[in-house]
């Protein structure tokens, strides 16, 4: 199979969008990501999956700890924004949670420390034990088929 086929076959899997988050010698770092999964309860462990050309990759190895943060269906500029779908933007004004950039208004924002990383393909998943988390209410950005959703009610 090709690249294309495989990527638009793992396209009909309904996604949550995320950013990804931490902060380097004072400076505030974010990357879109929507593959994310909750993997342990104790201890309580999160996985997102990063790819290995990704500037955010070595961010996260330097400072063992990030952030994500749970889009909601209000905030699809800013999962463009941190794709790179949006370009010459002023800084985007981060909000402080646990001592981590986290995106304000979000439906949760997790703070972590790394736990573990995997080399996996194209990829590294990063393993990060929650510190700490918050949560909003209401409906999350989702992502199918190659383009941004909303729930239906």
């Amino acid at each position: 199979m090709d690249d294309r086929f495989f990527r638009n076959a793992m396209g009909k899997f309904a996604t949550g969008i995320t950013v990804v988050s931490t902060e380097v010698e004072g400076e505030a770092h974010g990357m879109t990501a929507n593959a994310f999964v909750s993997v342990s309860l104790n201890p309580k462990l999160i996985l997102v999956s990063i790819d290995k050309r990704a500037r955010m990759l070595p961010f996260i190895q330097q400072t063992k700890k990030f952030a994500v943060s749970f889009l909601s269906e209000d905030q699809q500029t800013e999962s463009m924004r941190f794709a790179g779908q949006i370009k010459g933007e002023t800084p985007y004004n981060f909000e402080t949670f646990g001592n981590l950039p986290v995106i304000q208004g979000a439906l949760a924002n997790i703070t972590c420390n790394f736990y573990n990383e995997v080399e996996a393909g194209d990829h590294v998943l990063f393993i990060g034990e929650v510190t700490d988390l918050k949560v909003n209410e209401g409906d999350p950005l989702l992502y199918f088929g190659g383009q941004y959703r909303k729930l239906s009610q």
